[in-house]
């Protein structure tokens, strides 16, 4: 029997909670930024030209909740809209358990977790 996506990350989430692990909420619009985050990128931009955008340095210390909310990029698109992508992207690996992939240093990666994650007639993820 095939489980439904849905079905699945909500097993997924009651899991997490039934183990007291907090599930990974990621940012995917700006009202859901911390100010703090922005007001910290803002400083670093206003005091020093870096040469990485500060959404983008890569910090091993943070927790895995805290890479989850860190944000890369903030702006507007050339329609107005505007566009949210987080840093790191949280993949749950089966050998590893949850882990954070940074949107760029971790790219490859990232891309075989996609490919991975393919889905039938029905709409159902494949594995």
């Amino acid at each position: 029997m095939n489980t439904s996506t849905s079905d699945r990350s909500n097993s997924t989430h009651e899991n997490r909670q039934q183990d007291g692990q907090e599930p990974v909420r990621q940012p995917l619009s700006p009202e859901q930024i911390s100010s703090q985050q922005r007001a910290e990128n803002q400083q670093v931009l206003d005091q020093s030209n870096p040469t990485v955008n500060p959404g983008d340095q890569v910090n091993e210390e943070k927790t895995l909740q805290e890479k989850a909310q860190q944000v890369a990029v903030n702006t507007g698109d050339i329609t107005g809209d505007r566009v949210v992508v987080p840093t790191y992207f949280v993949v749950d690996d089966p050998e590893e358990g949850q882990k954070a992939l940074h949107h760029v240093k971790d790219a490859e990666e990232i891309s075989d977790v996609i490919r991975q994650a393919r889905t039938d007639e029905s709409g159902d993820r494949k594995w």
